[in-house]
């Protein structure tokens, strides 16, 4: 069943603004998940991706990240809890892509060393930073469009951009190709993996100009489940390795953009995603038309952190599909940026 979308974009906000009671926002909320549970086919194969366009090139070869950026491992030795299998070596995909700086897009394939890469804030600068969770249901991370794309529009606001490269594929539950089939690891790597670049990050505060309490998350697709996921698990998805670990991995702001994962089959929620009180203020888009994420995902999300209590901007787009990122910036779901904007500055963190 296709849900109709409403002719103008639905924003949480705005909902609020024009005097709808909570107990109403809750119930618009619930009605709309309680449609969401007819697309459990769609749910059946969340994050299933759509496979780069023809034409594209396969090297096996570590990712290099963008010149004048930097690209550290995570860990200080041997991965925590490996790889979810035995895997090739790491492989970047350079694909067509007519919308990229350059005319091209990667994406990188068998993770098994995760990292972050640092992209430094024009002037004048802030002392924010946000780490980037790209997509790629969890299969592959998307490090072009869903990354450091993502931090050229940041960093032109002054703000600290790191990239996160989280292992893959199973470091959180995918579809399997080779199986037909949705896996669900036992250990969520992806999740260790950023838990650990937010501690890291924010040891490094102080050398990278920022301030520790300003640091937030931004994560698309697969990534806004783990936008989600460290929002909201503050306890540690594995074993200290150094005094880092000690360090608290709690965002201070979160961005999700048309995520994934969180409601399943036949519209129940994501029984592993505890949502807490002592989330960060939440902002997440996503488009009605999205096929491959349903829109259930940030419907029962938002529900769910407003009934915990936790400031949160839902805004909703009649079009857009899924993995808009910043590639419609003349239509209406290319205005999210803006708020973005908008909302960092309310909340004191631009």
């Amino acid at each position: 069943m296709r849900h109709r979308a409403p002719a103008e974009p639905l924003s949480f906000g705005v909902l609020r603004e024009t005097g709808m009671s909570r107990l109403n926002i809750v119930r618009l909320l619930a009605l709309a998940s309680a449609a969401c549970a007819c697309a459990s086919s769609a749910t059946a194969q969340q994050g299933k991706q759509t496979s780069p366009p023809d034409g594209a090139i396969d090297k096996v070869e570590s990712w290099q990240a963008p010149a004048g950026s930097q690209q550290i491992n995570i860990w200080p030795g041997a991965v925590p809890d490996g790889t979810f299998r035995p895997q090739p070596a790491e492989t970047v995909r350079t694909y067509h892509d007519a919308t990229a700086n350059g005319g091209k897009s990667q994406v990188v394939m068998n993770i098994a060393i995760p990292t972050m890469t640092i992209m430094s804030p024009k002037e004048p600068r802030t002392k924010t930073a946000v780490i980037v969770f790209p997509g790629g249901g969890f299969q592959k991370v998307f490090v072009g469009m869903e990354g450091t794309e993502l931090c050229d529009w940041l960093t032109a606001k002054g703000v600290t951009c790191i990239v996160s490269k989280y292992r893959a594929p199973g470091g959180n539950d995918f579809y399997d190709a080779e199986q037909n089939r949705q896996i669900t690891p036992k250990i969520a790597r992806a999740l260790q993996d950023a838990q650990r670049t937010i501690r890291l990050v924010r040891s490094k505060a102080a050398e990278l100009g920022i301030d520790p309490h300003r640091i937030g998350v931004l994560g698309m697709s697969a990534g806004g489940y783990l936008v989600a996921q460290t929002s909201n698990i503050l306890a540690p998805t594995y074993r200290p390795v150094d005094p880092i670990d000690g360090i608290s991995s709690r965002p201070d702001f979160a961005i999700a953009l048309y995520p994934g994962h969180i409601c399943r089959d036949h519209g129940a929620f994501d029984p592993k995603l505890p949502v807490s009180k002592a989330a960060p203020p939440q902002f997440i888009v996503q488009a009605w038309d999205d096929e491959i994420d349903p829109v259930c995902n940030s419907l029962m999300y938002a529900s769910a952190l407003d009934k915990a209590g936790v400031p949160t901007e839902l805004h909703l787009f009649a079009r857009g599909g899924h993995a808009f990122a910043l590639r419609h910036p003349n239509d209406p779901v290319g205005k999210w940026p803006e708020l973005v904007e908008l909302w960092l500055r309310q909340i004191n963190m631009l």
